[in-house]
């Protein structure tokens, strides 16, 4: 007996939205007499998501990419139409460089440039014959998808709208709940490494996750969309938590092995001061614990390395107790604003986006992909002649563009054409079957409305999500680029054929140009953020700058820990850490740079040289430079001692010989 299909009540509701919304557009194209009303259709899918804010910037997004297209297919296919080869070349490279800048901002604006690219291919190949009804066609295009944008914007707002605020304050009380835990193992020296470890990824990864979420926040139906401003000024506070938290756990740690253990009143100190964790602790508690930890470095020490490293644990403690006091803030002005009341202004600039990981190099080599897959569908098309070859050129564009973020997309584009191959039956029957007999409107949607729905609840499940797009865009792409009226076997085999091919080429060519492994990406990860270090070291930075590396190297520690074997947690471990020192040392440096005037000149200045070229051999793998670096570093530590500097130069200074040479002997010892 054959078990029936099961979906959850949000699965259900996803896909009936989604059906409502691809009819009201179906319907409003067909009676405005749009030449293809089923793009409009087609829109409505493409922009659906369960969250309202999601659909609200996707759909923003999909028509400015879609005017963007329209615009350069306008340009170029009227202008070139005479000499195929040239018009081929013009839009294989806008295709090439829409998706290099698309893959260049990793937030939802980057649907903006890859729309742009595809759509031109969409709209201008099948008008290389006819480039007197470019303008036409282009306009009918941007109605037809506006129309499906209005419809689905409209459907998801209005009917049940599911709103972002329990993802977002989920994933944000996720974080803020892992750094509190991190705090509290660290205050009452409790946890064990694979637990620390575990806290350590999950709130990278929740950080990156809220970053990403918090660009759709905007466009919310609820009142979190007057809470953007904070939410944002949050994950950048966490943020900055992260190198605070990793440098007391080190200093902990090094001042157990040098001292033969944590000195009592260290852990005392930390004992008696935890009621600032509380979201509602005072003003008076936090002065208290900052007033506490800042006796910690004026404790006489055994040793000028054991008072340093009392200065920087300090330091770092007192940074602790101010960040954590300004998330409490903040997390209560979210809330706040939840209710319609106005947040506070406060002097914090949110950093969004433009801390994200992105690597032109991967960029480069997609748009590469995409030109020369594009330019071989072409060169195929004009030798042939073949009339259906514009679909061979589109489709070569369309999955070079949408599987461009993979490390390998060849499986993911091998799953989906397997679901195209699937969806060709059922194209046939509703293309030659069910269209001619569908005489009206109320028809057409009881005839459709099966498959669709059942594909909807398909969509919905992230698991099944990439083979039902492939099945929903096989049927609703034939119904949108066939001339459903006039169709006939012949065409259908043919203009179907094209498709095949056109995505079979796009991942020939991606199996031998743009396919990477998870190895070759994540050492490219780790060069860049060493290539990053050297620019810290080399020039001035302003005082963002050690915000936006914090954000960046957090973003890539979300990035590499999926990357990594997972044959244990020893190699996730041992990832996590190096890239934990890597984090710490670029803050060192940004707080270094900050208060360089403190330290003497000139030998300063010969620190962040060597300094930089230091770190540009540990990019090539190399350990060149390091003998003459490590006693530049001592040696202003012991000038600052001397002459009591300010703590926080003093501290960086540690922070820097902690991070390069956590293993070399314990320094400036009597």
């Amino acid at each position: 007996m054959i078990a029936l299909p099961r979906f959850s009540r949000e699965e259900l509701l996803f896909s009936l939205k989604s059906f409502a919304a691809a009819m009201l557009a179906l319907y409003l194209a067909s009676r405005f007499g749009l030449p293809r009303p089923f793009w409009a259709m087609m829109t409505t899918y493409i922009v659906a998501h369960p969250l309202v804010g999601n659909v609200r910037s996707k759909a923003l997004y999909r028509f400015l990419g879609t005017l963007l297209g329209c615009a350069a297919a306008v340009a170029l296919v009227p202008s070139l139409s005479a000499s195929p080869e040239l018009l081929s070349l013009a839009l294989a490279l806008w295709v090439g460089l829409c998706l290099y800048y698309s893959l260049l901002d990793r937030s939802p604006r980057s649907y903006i440039f890859m729309l742009g690219g595809y759509s031109a291919a969409m709209i201008g190949f099948p008008l290389v014959e006819a480039p007197a009804a470019m303008f036409d066609t282009a306009v009918a295009r941007v109605t037809e998808i506006g129309l499906g944008i209005l419809s689905a914007s409209l459907v998801h707002s209005i009917v049940l709208p599911v709103g972002l605020a329990s993802s977002v304050l989920g994933v944000m009380d996720r974080a803020l709940g892992d750094a509190r835990q991190w705090l509290s193992d660290l205050l009452h020296a409790k946890g064990n490494d694979e637990q620390i470890a575990a806290d350590r990824q999950r709130l990278a990864l929740d950080i990156t996750q809220l970053r990403l979420l918090s660009t759709h926040v905007p466009f919310d139906a609820t009142n979190l969309r007057w809470t953007a401003v904070a939410i944002g000024a949050l994950q950048d506070r966490i943020s900055a938590l992260i190198p605070a938290l990793s440098a007391v756990d080190d200093r902990l740690g090094a001042l157990s092995k040098t001292a033969g253990g944590i000195p009592n009143d260290i852990i005392a100190t930390l004992a008696r001061h935890t009621s600032w964790l509380d979201s509602i602790a005072t003003k008076v508690k936090a002065n208290e614990a900052y007033a506490g930890f800042h006796a910690i470095g004026e404790v006489p020490a055994a040793s000028p390395w054991v008072r340093a490293l009392r200065i920087d644990l300090a330091i770092r403690l007192q940074e602790l107790v101010a960040g954590w006091r300004a998330c409490n803030a903040l997390r209560s002005d979210i809330d706040a604003g939840l209710t319609g009341v106005a947040a506070p202004l406060r002097r914090n600039t949110a950093l969004g986006s433009r801390v994200l990981h992105f690597d032109r190099g991967i960029a480069m080599r997609s748009a590469i992909t995409a030109v020369l897959a594009t330019g071989i569908c072409c060169a195929l098309w004009i030798a042939t002649g073949w009339h259906s070859g514009s679909g061979m050129a589109m489709s070569a564009a369309v999955f070079c563009s949408f599987f461009a973020t993979m490390d390998d997309p060849v499986p993911a584009m091998h799953k989906f054409i397997t679901a195209l191959l699937w969806s060709l039956p059922v194209s046939v029957f509703y293309v030659l079957g069910v269209m001619p007999l569908a005489h009206d409107f109320g028809m057409l949607a009881l005839c459709i409305a099966p498959l669709f729905l059942v594909v909807g609840c398909y969509m919905a499940r992230p698991a099944s999500s990439l083979a039902a797009l492939g099945m929903f865009f096989g049927v609703a792409g034939t119904l949108a680029l066939q001339d459903t009226a006039n169709a006939d076997l012949v065409s259908f085999i043919s203009s179907n054929l094209a498709l095949f091919l056109g995505a079979l080429i796009a991942a020939r060519v991606t199996a031998l140009v743009r396919s990477v492994s998870r190895d070759w990406t994540s050492e490219r990860i780790r060069r860049a953020t060493w290539s990053d270090l050297a620019e810290l070291a080399t020039h001035q930075q302003d005082a963002g700058a050690h915000d936006v590396f914090i954000g960046r190297m957090l973003d890539r520690i979300s990035l590499l820990v999926p990357r990594v074997s997972p044959n244990g947690t020893d190699e996730v471990r041992i990832t996590l850490d190096g890239a934990l020192r890597q984090l710490r040392l670029g803050a060192d440096i940004a707080t270094l740079r900050l208060h360089s005037e403190h330290l003497p000149a000139k030998p300063a200045s010969r620190l962040f040289k060597e300094l930089a070229l230091v770190l540009k051999a540990r990019g090539a793998d190399s350990l060149a430079h390091q003998e003459s670096l490590l006693p530049q570093i001592d040696g202003l530590l012991i000038d600052s001692l001397e002459k009591d500097t300010e703590w926080r130069a003093i501290s960086a200074l540690v922070g820097l010989r902690r991070n390069l040479f956590p293993s070399a002997r314990a320094a400036l010892q009597p």
